[in-house]
């Protein structure tokens, strides 16, 4: 495509993944979100729990201030406490539900726009089971949120078998969760992200064909799952093009020529495309971060 990509959607990034150091102290923080915030590249802001109390006040005010928006992602929360918000244990469930409450109430209070969550672990024959606690779960989070506005809650898709190991998961358990959830709450969605679907060994029609209708956020990404004995082995977002990794210039532009052809991407639309990328170990976060733009540029030129 000749056309600015700005014009299809509204491009964000995970601020804490390109910029890992943001967690070592307010400072950090704050100047890890400054350049990102005073690139113009960015419309959206993705964040989550923040890591000092301080920051509740400072960095809405900083995005705002910016015109940026901002996302809220609640998986941090359930990693802190090793909490399955998909937990056949009754106890442990609602324990998970009512900490993403909590996040929501957070998510409300600095404004973000959208709040996020994704499926925990389950065991293997029991999915159908899991699957059941996990649609309970999201109704009880649809339902929170709607009463306290407008804010929709969507859940991201994550690898089924080999880093975080979530149910969900494979586009066909994806899919009958969506048709269980959607129907009952207009405010609730599925996010995908093109460096999980080389890890549920799908191609990239097999993982968004049977829940198009259902996508309301996307990520864009990378994995290394060539070498398990690799430190970037998983779900670490390597940058594109990083050696032994699935995702670079051709995947990204399959992948986005995909989101044009189901709509997701359209002119005038303000979805939001965000990154998810990390810099490894050594290397330099502000080249990673130009490393997905430029990635970017070149395959939305490759778009017809």
């Amino acid at each position: 495509m000749h056309t600015d990509i700005h014009a299809f959607c509204r491009l964000g990034i995970v601020v804490s993944m390109a910029y890992p150091s943001c967690s070592n102290s307010e400072q950090d923080y704050h100047e890890s979100l400054k350049k990102l915030l005073i690139d113009p590249t960015f419309q959206v802001m993705e964040i989550g729990s923040l890591p000092f109390s301080s920051l509740y006040e400072s960095v809405p005010a900083m995005i705002k201030s910016a015109h940026c928006d901002c996302t809220y992602s609640g998986h941090s929360l359930l990693f802190a406490k090793k909490l399955n918000i998909n937990s056949l244990d009754e106890e442990e469930r609602v324990q998970a539900v009512q900490t993403l409450k909590k996040g929501i109430d957070e998510a409300y209070a600095m404004g973000a726009e959208e709040f996020q969550f994704l499926s925990r672990g389950y065991e293997k024959g029991k999915e159908a089971s899991y699957l059941d606690a996990l649609i309970a779960s999201t109704n009880e989070l649809c339902a929170y949120a709607k009463s306290k506005g407008s804010m929709p809650v969507v859940l991201e898709v994550f690898d089924h078998t080999i880093d975080k190991k979530s149910l969900l998961g494979p586009s066909s358990l994806v899919k009958k969760y969506a048709e269980a959830v959607c129907p009952a709450y207009d405010n609730f969605g599925i996010m995908i992200d093109c460096s999980h679907i080389p890890m549920i060994g799908e191609s990239i029609d097999e993982a968004v064909e049977p829940i198009k209708q259902y996508i309301k956020h996307v990520h864009v990404g990378n994995t290394l799952i060539s070498d398990p004995n690799h430190p970037s082995f998983g779900d670490y977002h390597p940058r594109f093009g990083y050696p032994g990794s699935e995702n670079d210039t051709e995947y990204l532009a399959a992948f986005l020529q995909k989101m044009k052809d189901i709509g997701y991407l359209t002119e005038g639309g303000k979805n939001i495309l965000s990154f998810e990328v990390k810099p490894q170990a050594g290397e330099d976060a502000d080249l990673v971060v130009t490393n997905a733009k430029r990635t970017l540029q070149d395959a939305w030129r490759r778009v017809q």
